[in-house]
């Protein structure tokens, strides 16, 4: 199933509620949260206090993304925010399968993040507990960026080692996700979309979210 997951931080958000409903209306199925500490990515964003008045706003999973040094010091913290999803960066984390089981102990699904410079091959011990891997298509940071293309190599492998290993996890992709590049990840692989420009950039989100899944929905028929 190929879901679209706009991100709140190309969102207006003096109007983050309303933008959130009519992304909601076009068809998103989750809504993805941008967490960014100033430290392990040069920006910084929002905290569980923003989740926790998102959650009251939407029936949707949030998913939040946690880019951050220390992640285990806020997992409970989002958890008890309203997170569905938390996911942790693989390069953030010393103890990696205790993340995981943290944010699975405390009633979300984890998710294990990895940049355009890691190898999927860094995450085959912890491939057999997570939720989703995401990929990330540009450096983590900022907005807008341009897709960088060897993500969609990493996709196919790990579409490759859940047929061979017989595991459920789902791929999810972030960065430089539009009608331009949405076909190229679905035929990758790829089953969770976040897009943030493509949805808040210009235009009625609506519509925007729409687009983006009919071309993904056409993209899954093309698939190997």
């Amino acid at each position: 199933m190929i879901e679209i997951a706009p991100s709140i931080l190309s969102a207006d958000f003096a109007h983050l509620a309303d933008q959130v409903s009519l992304a909601t209306k076009g068809g998103a199925a989750v809504v993805h949260v941008d967490v960014m500490d100033g430290h392990f990515v040069p920006n910084i964003t929002i905290g569980p206090v923003v989740v926790k008045w998102l959650r009251k706003a939407t029936q949707l999973p949030l998913d939040c993304h946690l880019m951050i040094e220390n992640p285990d010091q806020y997992i409970p913290d989002f958890a008890q925010a309203g997170a569905n999803w938390i996911s942790v960066h693989q390069e953030a984390c010393r103890h990696l399968d205790r993340s995981l089981q943290l944010i699975k102990s405390l009633g979300c699904k984890a998710g294990v993040v990895i940049n355009p410079a890691t190898p999927v091959e860094t995450l085959s011990e912890v491939l057999d507990i997570v939720d989703y891997v995401l990929v990330m298509s540009v450096n983590p940071g900022f907005g807008g960026q341009k897709f960088i293309r060897n993500a969609l190599a990493k996709m196919q492998r790990l579409s490759q080692l859940r047929r061979e290993r017989g595991l459920n996890y789902r791929i999810e992709v972030d960065g430089g996700v539009d009608l331009q590049t949405v076909g190229e990840v679905v035929r990758a692989g790829a089953e969770i979309l976040v897009a943030g420009n493509a949805v808040f950039g210009s235009g009625d989100p609506a519509s925007n979210v729409r687009g983006l899944l009919q071309a993904a929905q056409e993209a899954t028929l093309q698939r190997a």
